[in-house]
């Protein structure tokens, strides 16, 4: 369905053309895409997994709209004691190699790992990848090789998502529809983060009092959801928090699952009164904190990747105001490699 609307949109003029609001991502062997709303695509392409020893990634940066460039960073991968990067020096340079053609230096400083690359060394980039590219960056004595596989279909994408296929830009299927013809930046998201009400009397025992309606209503919300603490009907029953939203709501929360390195609780806003009416916010949250809930999980125990989102509280409803990935499970980085947004916004 995101992707049939996603190609409607491309039918709209330029002046109407509005980005997914839950962006795009896409995925296909080493390569992958994330588009935010406001058009911003970022691709990112790694090593063969069989060459993990030389860990490494490239990111290409695109903003929408006509005639805008591309950039790319390069980084070296580092988790956890690495030999091959313990024997360089603080700063050193990798020779940079396009299908055997040589395109220069890349500076580099062990405390970043990462390194920005030059005007023609994204060119060499963007002309090779549609294709066949061997892209290797070669020190003294080792040399790291970006994967290829997977690049063409993940740059088709972006051109896609940007309306950029059959124009001049277009990195892959370039044509001769005029730039013009191509989708300005759409604005980022305004939210207006409002403070939750003064509590009243009889909030705190809010939940106490009407446990039982309450579990039965949330339940209702969750049928489709991963929340087993609600619905899996144990000898007890979960344990309810809540706090004052506003004059006639309140914010209900309870666990919802726990897993080997991540957990997740639900919350909802309810009527403060029956019938509560139940609207679920998310059942991964994993802090909450005035004003906002957010949720950051762990791809798998190693914690080399990581998916975070944010949900701000603007007086009436609690927007998605923040969705990213730090990319694959690659073994990049303690943390994640990357910062792949599909949903941005300014919160003020």
């Amino acid at each position: 369905m995101r992707i049939s609307l996603m190609l409607a949109t491309f039918l709209l003029p330029p002046a109407a053309q509005a980005f997914n609001p839950n962006g795009l991502q896409f995925s296909h062997n080493d390569w992958e895409l994330a588009c935010d709303n406001t058009g911003t695509c970022r691709a990112a392409g790694y090593y063969a997994e069989s060459e993990a020893d030389l860990a490494i990634s490239i990111l290409l940066t695109r903003q929408a709209g006509p005639q805008t460039s591309v950039s790319a960073q390069v980084m070296l991968g580092e988790y956890g004691e690495n030999p091959v990067l313990a024997k360089l020096p603080a700063k050193f340079s990798l020779a940079m190699k396009v299908n055997g053609k040589p395109y220069g230096q890349v500076p580099i400083g062990k405390d970043s790992l990462v390194a920005d690359l030059a005007p023609n060394q994204v060119s060499a980039l963007l002309a090779a990848l549609p294709h066949h590219a061997k892209v290797e960056f070669t020190g003294k004595h080792d040399t790291w090789r970006v994967s290829d596989s997977g690049a063409a279909a993940v740059l088709l994408k972006m051109d896609e998502y940007q309306g950029r296929l059959g124009t001049p830009g277009a990195l892959v299927r370039k044509g001769s529809a005029q730039e013009s013809s191509v989708p300005a930046a759409a604005a980022p998201l305004i939210i207006t983060r409002a403070a939750y009400a003064k509590a009243q009397p009889g909030d705190e025992s809010f939940v106490q009092t009407h446990k039982m309606a309450l579990l039965e209503a949330l339940r209702t919300t969750v049928k489709d959801q991963n929340c087993d603490d609600l619905t899996s009907g144990g000898e007890t029953e979960p344990d309810l928090a809540g706090e004052r939203l506003d004059a006639s709501h309140m914010l209900v929360s309870t666990r919802c699952w726990m897993a080997a390195y991540n957990s997740g609780s639900g919350y909802w806003v309810v009527n403060q009164a029956p019938p509560f009416n139940p609207v679920l916010v998310s059942t991964d949250i994993s802090d909450a904190s005035q004003g906002e809930l957010s949720e950051s999980h762990k791809g798998r125990g190693l914690g080399d990747c990581w998916s975070t989102r944010a949900f701000t509280w603007d007086g009436r409803q609690f927007r998605l105001s923040a969705a990213s990935t730090t990319g694959m499970c690659r073994l990049m980085a303690a943390g994640g490699a990357w910062a792949l947004p599909t949903v941005v916004s300014k919160v003020r």
